[in-house]
């Protein structure tokens, strides 16, 4: 098999060892910065994923993610994110880890080799047709994120990878192949490093771009957030108050009106009912912009 990308010699890695700490932090930087000029030209793939995405949430299907390793955990950080940030429902953005939160705790090589732990995980999941998966794999040649891409396809899921590698077997065989052409690290083979970071910055445009287009996101406000603690308690306060171009205790007026509902409660601060405020949001498919004309 031919040497991978990201398996090859960097430039910058001769020496590593022996020149000054300072030193080996420039190169290091400078091999993230050269790793994050991948990313334009997997504008249009991780825009029509992301399209894909919004699609499978706005009716009622689920956006999964996929992977193990280094791949998993930038899977798993954006995963994560998105009921807090977004406030989509846990159960509609579920993880398959590789291993999972055992291997979390304990980082193993071999569940990515392991294909049953791969159908397992799929199986929890209870991905069907409609649904999307974004699978995440450096190489594009793990087994496990392999083995779920290749079992989700067949029941109709869409197919979303995720690969460092160009003309990786994970690319071939996704419905949407994503390439981050990255290259090599400064520490050779070590993934986690450029690759990674790419991977991660990836899903994070991608992950926006879904709450965009699903009208979580108004003038760059997260206007969906699940306000559970009391920082982002205040957080929904400032927004209300900023979009709405209301007083903080009006914003927190309304959103107690609208338990916490934070694009409801904007609507609450300029006039509406709360009742008023849900059936407008439900005409507009949840987005505030042609509410606030």
């Amino acid at each position: 098999m031919a040497e991978r990308s990201t398996e090859r010699r960097h430039t910058l890695s001769n020496g590593l060892h022996a020149v000054a700490a300072e030193e080996v932090l420039s190169r290091i930087l400078v091999g993230q910065t050269h790793a994050l000029a991948a990313l334009p030209a997997a504008f249009d793939a991780i825009t029509l994923a992301a399209s894909a995405g919004a699609q499978a949430l706005r009716h009622g299907g689920k956006m999964a993610y996929a992977g193990a390793g280094s791949s998993g955990l930038m899977a798993l950080a954006d995963c994560l994110e998105l009921p807090g940030t977004f406030g989509i429902a846990p159960d509609r953005v579920p993880m398959l880890f590789a291993g999972g939160v055992e291997a979390l705790l304990h980082m193993q090589g071999a569940p990515e080799d392991d294909p049953n732990l791969a159908q397992a995980d799929l199986d929890r999941a209870q991905l069907s047709k409609g649904d999307v998966v974004l699978c995440l794999a450096a190489s594009g040649a793990t087994p496990y994120t392999l083995t779920v891409a290749k079992l989700a396809q067949a029941r109709g899921v869409t197919v979303v990878g995720f690969s460092n590698v160009a003309s990786s077997p994970l690319l071939q065989l996704a419905d949407m192949p994503v390439l981050l052409d990255t290259g090599p690290e400064i520490v050779s083979g070590s993934t986690r490093m450029g690759a990674g970071t790419v991977q991660k910055v990836a899903l994070n445009m991608l992950s926006v771009l879904v709450a965009i287009d699903l009208g979580h996101v108004h003038d760059g406000y997260m206007v969906n957030v699940t306000a559970d603690n009391a920082k982002l308690v205040d957080r929904a306060s400032r927004i209300v108050a900023d979009v709405s171009g209301t007083g903080i205790d009006g914003a927190r007026a309304a959103l107690i009106l609208t338990d916490g509902a934070v694009k409801s409660a904007i609507l609450v601060a300029r006039g509406l009912t709360p009742q008023q405020a849900q059936d407008a949001l439900a005409e507009s498919g949840g987005h505030l912009a042609p509410l606030l004309t």
